[in-house]
């Protein structure tokens, strides 16, 4: 079966800019080079049409960069992304379209000056997908997608709740008609009772309209209740993949076993994975061959070199 995804070898490097010391001392002949960070490194992967791809690791791992190349927001440095077999090249053309993004902050991810009508329609109308004489019919259809009515069009995003802000962004996604739902910890910033509202309408939307969804999240909890699949990175790179449930009850790598043994379990005595020790370190000198291999007992000479 042909991938839906299709990401290979893909990099994403950022430079971090000398600052007004190292500037002045490169005036007076010392030698200061800007630094490369590593965001994602030769990262590669497979999605195929109806998955759940769950994105898990810790903080600066890579993933959100990751899922903004695939969104089309950033350009990879090196490999590439192919969506249904056609490269992805960074616009907005209609092969494009078929990829969005859900953001994490439902109060900053919306235009605080638009009426919620003017968000949803405003990239059909660009890309002619529905005229001027449809917006209001077509903007309440996409609300009553994610569960809200027709009050909520000629009112602006600080009018609402965390949550409903956070369907409004689901609906703004869905009004181009994607196959692929990019998801950048889209519950992290809400309550808890309200994350719960907002995974099940995934699940919904998903079954409804057949999406795809990518799925990044640190919360391991939400990872299993939602995917069929699970990538876990570590500092840039894929330590591990597998299915949900091979993720979650045979783990291979030891960063994937110290993953879940931070995740609090009402049974006793189903794991015994001992937690992972040292500090992870800095993208600015990663250590050699696999990045985790400092802070795994089981490392080798071969893991520091391959």
């Amino acid at each position: 079966m042909r991938p839906l995804l299709k990401v290979s070898n893909v990099s994403r490097d950022f430079v971090k800019s000398l600052d007004v010391v190292a500037k002045f001392l490169n005036r007076l002949g010392q030698s200061y080079k800007e630094e490369i960070v590593h965001a994602v490194d030769d990262v590669s992967f497979e999605v195929f049409k109806g998955e759940v791809i769950g994105i898990v690791g810790e903080s600066g791992c890579g993933k959100s960069t990751l899922g903004k190349m695939i969104a089309g927001i950033l350009p990879p440095t090196t490999g590439t992304i192919h969506f249904d077999s056609v490269k992805k090249s960074g616009d907005q053309r209609p092969n494009e379209l078929k990829t969005q993004m859900i953001f994490q902050d439902p109060f900053s991810s919306l235009n605080p000056r638009k009426k919620v009508v003017d968000i949803l329609t405003e990239a059909p109308l660009h890309h002619g997908l529905i005229s001027k004489s449809e917006r209001r019919s077509f903007a309440l259809e996409m609300l009553s997608r994610v569960g809200l009515d027709s009050e909520a069009m000629e009112r602006y995003p600080h009018q609402f709740s965390g949550g409903q802000r956070q369907r409004i962004g689901i609906a703004r996604a869905l009004a181009v008609s994607p196959e692929l739902l990019v998801c950048d910890e889209s519950i992290a910033a809400l309550d808890v009772s309200i994350q719960a509202q907002v995974l099940n309408l995934f699940v919904h939307l998903k079954q409804k309209y057949d999406l795809t969804y990518l799925f990044i999240s640190h919360d391991i909890g939400v990872i299993e209740h939602i995917s069929d699949r699970v990538v876990v990175m570590y500092l840039g790179r894929i330590v591990e993949t597998a299915p949900i449930e091979i993720f979650v009850e045979k783990p291979n790598h030891p960063y994937t076993k110290a993953l879940l043994d931070g995740v609090p379990r009402l049974e006793i005595g189903k794991r015994n994975y001992e937690p992972v020790s040292g500090e992870i370190p800095s993208p600015l000198e990663p250590p050699s061959g696999c990045h985790f291999h400092p802070r795994c007992r089981f490392a080798t000479v071969y893991l520091q070199n391959f």
